[in-house]
């Protein structure tokens, strides 16, 4: 299987197409990479995610795959001769399931309202909210080196790549996630030191940083 034709659609900045490339990356699979340009979109991504019209989409042998997680976990099934990403026991699959979720359903929306928000009182909103979800996150890992117990996983693989956009979260919205979740950039640091799957997929935060003013410029033009 490793040796059919695999494409992604992406944005480097994209927090969520780092997700698929981690997964590419832990499971050794070549791919061709195309950058996708949000503002205009190419035929081909149209073509291939019609309903939602964004990336990531991951294209194998011809058909996409769209959103994610729902592609990481793709990428889990087909290529199952490598370590899987996702727990056997289905209980443990469940959870995996549920908190990769959490991260989907609260982190991104939250933390929104800090990056874009021109308004004080929700920017502060989203600030407490994107602290206090972290914070359960936080919980969950415990005392554990990843989040499904000793090896990389899904879970990990869902929540990691926001740490790329954590400075800009930080700098943006005047907190520290050092002082507010400590064992939680302590797992990110790791995630990153053991693992070349994430070093190599994430880009510097800096460059993160510079992306979210460029892109507050053109949303401000557009208002």
């Amino acid at each position: 299987m490793a040796n059919n034709k695999v494409v992604l659609l992406d944005l480097w900045a994209s927090m969520f197409g780092m997700r698929v490339r981690i997964a590419l990356a832990e499971k050794g699979i070549e791919y061709e990479y195309k950058e996708e340009d949000l503002w205009n979109k190419s035929s081909l991504l149209l073509e291939m995610n019609p309903v939602h019209k964004k990336i990531p989409v991951l294209i194998h042998n011809g058909k996409s795959v769209c959103e994610s997680l729902i592609a990481v976990e793709y990428i889990d099934e087909v290529w199952n001769e490598k370590a899987p990403l996702l727990p056997s026991d289905p209980y443990q699959k469940a959870q995996a399931r549920f908190w990769a979720d959490y991260v989907d359903k609260k982190i991104y929306d939250i933390g929104r309202k800090i990056l874009y928000s021109n308004v004080e009182e929700e920017k502060e909103e989203g600030k407490k909210g994107f602290i206090e979800c972290l914070k359960v996150l936080e919980g969950e890992l415990g005392d554990k080196p990843y989040f499904g117990g000793e090896a990389f996983g899904f879970v990990d693989i869902a929540l990691v790549t926001f740490y790329s956009w954590f400075y800009t979260y930080e700098t943006l919205g005047n907190f520290s996630l050092e002082l507010e979740c400590p064992k939680l950039i302590s797992w990110a640091k790791r995630c990153i030191e053991k693992n070349e799957s994430v070093s190599k997929s994430l880009p510097h935060q800096h460059k993160i940083y510079d992306f979210v003013l460029d892109l507050n410029k053109k949303l401000k033009a557009r208002t």
